[in-house]
């Protein structure tokens, strides 16, 4: 008589986790902010955030095999379990919640000056648009996708003015710099207008450490 085959004979289970995988996989499920792989290791007791990151590697390859709605995006400096783009109407008319942000034309053009410029003076932003910005980069910050960054070093020292990680959430990125083609049209910018940068203004991303 043949013997009976095992439980573990075949293809492997795509939905098996081992220990660690499963917890950091509930860590991810439950957060409700990106998180980065340094937290990500403390809470789900794994040994640094090296291995946090292998994990979360062989997590989504397991989501891709098994054709599975979600996904673990790095986003904001950090990761978080999302589902995927193709489900996204279908759920917001099933659970009934927020649509998508909406901004008007000038609140839009006000953002990608802060996004592109940061950290920029409130009269920067006012010089670049020719129209007063108090009132927008108020409902900016109100939004949360718009933060003080501290102070300039110039006369009255100003507020500056920044995105935070809740725009990076918003729009996908995982630092400001991901932004088209920052990187040059600030090199751009800080040649065109020399004298016009911010004097000892940090370009602090809100992001932490992911070491």
């Amino acid at each position: 008589m043949a013997p009976r085959a095992s439980r573990d004979d075949g293809p492997p289970d795509p939905w098996r986790r081992d220990e660690n995988t499963a917890r950091l996989e509930a860590v991810l499920f439950l957060t409700r902010e990106p998180l980065n792989t340094r937290k990500l290791a403390a809470l789900a007791n794994l040994a640094d955030g090296t291995e946090a990151r292998t994990l979360i590697r062989r997590l989504n390859q397991t989501y891709n095999q098994s054709g599975s709605a979600f996904v673990a995006e790095e986003v904001a400096g950090g990761f978080q379990l999302m589902t995927r783009p193709r489900f996204s109407g279908w759920l917001r008319r099933l659970h009934g919640g927020p649509g998508e942000i909406r901004l008007s034309a000038p609140a839009l053009e006000t953002l990608a000056v802060v996004a592109y410029r940061q950290p920029v003076m409130r009269t920067q932003i006012e010089a670049i648009r020719g129209v007063d910005c108090g009132e927008i980069l108020r409902q900016l910050m109100e939004r949360n996708l718009v933060r003080t960054a501290g102070r300039s070093s110039e006369l009255g020292r100003p507020y500056l003015y920044a995105t935070t990680k809740r725009f990076l959430q918003v729009f996908g990125l995982k630092h400001p710099d991901d932004l088209p083609r920052a990187e040059a049209l600030r090199v751009a910018d800080a040649a065109a207008f020399p004298g016009d940068a911010p004097a000892n203004a940090s370009r602090d991303s809100g992001n932490e450490d992911d070491s």
